[in-house]
């Protein structure tokens, strides 16, 4: 908006040019391609914003997207952090409607590109946290966890063998619905954009049968991320991110762990979404955030990440795969502090591609 203003009301003061509001709101409607979707039409959009008029809490954020791809995927997300007066408490969400055609390679880290299974399915999330301050920055949580997959349909490996999908099982429906206990450390003032601190999670779910799951299961996710500002001069950030997930019990293929299976489906930049996936995850990364404008609207990054899952036989972990690549970032809005991101990933075996964003990956 400021671009804007300077161009068409050169006689605008400074201080009138896109004043703060109790709403600082971005929404890019999007045409392009990315690696995870080919060519895309999508409108995303995050809301920032503060619970009281003090300000004395971290900013609070709800993001949505709806779009339509050459996949033939139709997403419908809602996924928001809001922050009680305070900090007091915090309220998770993640709602979720999918029509999702898509790939699955298998399991594990050493599956092959050969072994691509077309997939097609229909999802339903309803993931929702209240978490309550215990002391400082510290938090303890419960809530509610729903993974609805249904009208599942595969079409088997590409190259003709038996895919890992129907060695697992290959249901036509499957429903996960349990509780998860978790622990929460978050000095993030700003999620959509961190210039430091550091955020900490540990969440067990539990998947009973009695609460509608299919099959009872559990995991425990641990979840790290580490924000170093590099000098107090500039806004250069070192950014660290790990991820180490264990599932116990027969959970649904399509509920274990993989690639860009986070909140935001972020992870693993430079591979397509659940291009690696398993029962067991171990996943790092790190970014280099850098200006190169002096007002803050433009800038880039790098950056390098790896991962390992276990496999179909074992739950030990097979290989790794890592990736890296370089970014662009454009500020959409000063106030937040929201960048459009428009990375190129480059992993092994080929896979490499653009992966685009509203906020920051991490």
């Amino acid at each position: 908006m400021d671009v804007y203003q300077h161009f068409f009301y050169k006689d605008a003061s400074p201080q009138k040019r896109t004043a703060s509001g109790a709403f600082n709101f971005s929404i890019i409607p999007y045409v392009g391609y990315s690696l995870s979707t080919g060519a895309i039409a999508d409108v995303s959009s995050n809301a920032g914003f503060y619970t009281a008029a003090n300000h004395h809490q971290n900013l609070s954020v709800i993001t949505s997207d709806i779009g339509l791809d050459s996949k033939l995927q139709k997403i419908l997300r809602i996924r928001s952090e809001i922050w009680g007066s305070d900090n007091e408490l915090k309220l998770v969400s993640d709602l979720r409607f999918d029509i999702y055609p898509t790939d699955t390679y298998g399991l594990g880290t050493f599956s092959k590109l050969s072994t691509d299974d077309d997939i097609d399915y229909h999802y339903m999330r309803v993931y929702e946290t209240v978490f309550k301050r215990v002391a400082g920055s510290y938090y303890v949580g419960a809530g509610y966890n729903l993974d609805d997959h249904y009208d599942i349909t595969a079409s088997g490996d590409a190259d003709g063998t038996v895919s890992d999908f129907e060695k697992y099982g290959q249901p036509k429906s499957s429903v996960s619905s349990g509780f998860n206990i978790s622990l929460l450390f978050d000095n993030r003032k700003n999620p959509i954009n961190p210039l430091g601190g550091a955020y900490a999670s540990l969440i067990f779910r539990e998947n009973p049968k009695f609460l509608g799951s299919d099959n009872s299961w559990r995991q425990i996710k641990a979840d790290f991320r580490k924000y170093i500002r590099l000098s107090p001069n500039s806004n250069d950030i070192l950014a660290i991110w790990t991820i180490a997930a264990f599932t116990s019990g027969y959970a649904p293929y399509l509920d274990l762990p993989a690639t860009g299976a986070d909140m935001y489906n972020t992870s693993g930049r430079g591979y397509i979404l659940g291009r690696y996936r398993g029962k067991n995850e171990l996943y790092a990364e790190a970014e280099y955030r850098f200006g190169i404008t002096e007002n803050g609207l433009i800038g880039a990054v790098v950056f390098a990440n790896a991962e390992s899952f276990s496999g179909l036989q074992s739950n030990s972990f097979e290989g790794v795969a890592p990736a890296a690549g370089p970014g662009l970032r454009i500020k959409v809005n000063k106030h937040s502090n929201s960048n459009i991101c428009i990375d190129y990933g480059v992993g092994i075996n080929g896979s490499r591609g653009l992966f685009v964003n509203l906020g920051e990956v991490f």
